[in-house]
């Protein structure tokens, strides 16, 4: 019994021994805190990741110091965000990611699969992406007052601007588009007779009335409800193709993945309420306004976070 009372704390220091082994070579232990911010760690595999995250982005090489600054910002924000409600779902932020790739022309695996082989694991830009759209509902939410916009300051920043007076006009258009379907994978020579055949309706139609009768009543045709457009809706290529389209008449076909499109312009109307030179100005002041607001917010509540430097940053608390 002695000798078994002897050997059970070598025993315990055996366990204790392979369990802190188990430990030191764990991931988790590579990862150190560097900073802790309002009790949430930032650690150095946070640090590396960002690092790579920004020089992919950017190309250029950030400071270790840029990047710490920009993870404390993140922390502070979401921290923030959540006293007043504001907290996106996971769904929202893989929407937010795969929108990101869609913009790439990649899916989300692709996307996944394109970070890691440059060394950045998905999580690292969701965290980037979630701050994002915490940070812009929260500020827009609280400052919606302040960062509104009057129409007295366009038309104020539009005389200062001069410039061609045209451009300071636009038009609501009322359109109805119009399909010659194609099957997919067809010959190319089917969606050229498509297209000829497009072009031979543009010589027949003179009216909405007339469209609408005409491909109303074809095979393999289809004319949609009337939408209705202000030139600051559209691109300046589809706005300028309007412009040159007479009320009544068909624009030139174009070939599309469903086939053979074309717009029916069933009107088109001057209007000053809503123009491209006017929305160009808006979104301009809009955004002074937020970056303004946004940094004198981000200041403000980073002023009373609690940061700590464990290691690597200037080794002081507070800010």
């Amino acid at each position: 019994m002695k000798i078994l009372l002897l050997l059970r704390p070598f025993r315990n220091l055996a366990i204790f021994a392979v369990l802190l082994s188990a430990c030191l070579n764990s991931p988790l232990h590579a990862q150190s805190v560097a900073v802790m911010v309002n009790g949430e760690p930032i650690t150095t595999f946070d640090i590396e990741q960002r690092s790579r995250l920004i020089q992919i982005s950017t190309h250029k090489a950030p400071t270790r110091q840029q990047v710490i600054d920009e993870l404390i910002d993140e922390k502070v924000k979401i921290k923030e965000a959540k006293k007043y409600g504001v907290n996106p779902t996971s769904s929202d932020i893989d929407q937010a990611y795969a929108s990101m790739g869609a913009r790439m022309r990649m899916s989300p695996d692709q996307l996944t699969k394109s970070l890691a082989s440059q060394g950045v694991r998905p999580d690292t830009i969701k965290a980037r992406l979630k701050a994002d759209l915490v940070w812009g509902s929260l500020v827009r939410g609280r400052f919606k007052d302040s960062l509104l916009v009057s129409d007295r300051d366009v038309n104020e920043a539009l005389k200062v601007s001069g410039g061609d007076q045209s451009k300071t006009e636009g038009f609501e258009y009322q359109m109805r588009p119009v399909v010659l379907i194609v099957p997919r994978g067809a010959a190319a020579s089917v969606m050229e007779a498509r297209r000829k055949e497009a072009e031979s309706l543009r010589e027949r139609v003179q009216s909405c009335a007339d469209a609408a009768q005409l491909f109303k009543a074809m095979r393999n045709a289809t004319i949609r409800d009337t939408v209705v457009k202000t030139s600051a809706d559209l691109p300046p290529p589809l706005r300028d193709l309007l412009d040159k389209t007479p009320v009544g008449h068909l624009t030139p076909p174009e070939v599309t993945r469903q086939g053979v499109e074309m717009v029916a312009v069933c009107e088109k109307k001057v209007t000053s309420v809503d123009t491209p030179k006017k929305k160009e100005i808006r979104e301009k002041m809009f955004a002074a306004k937020y970056e303004k607001k946004s940094k004198d917010y981000l200041d403000d509540i980073r002023k009373s976070a609690m940061i700590e430097y464990r290691q690597g940053g200037p080794g002081k608390k507070g800010e």
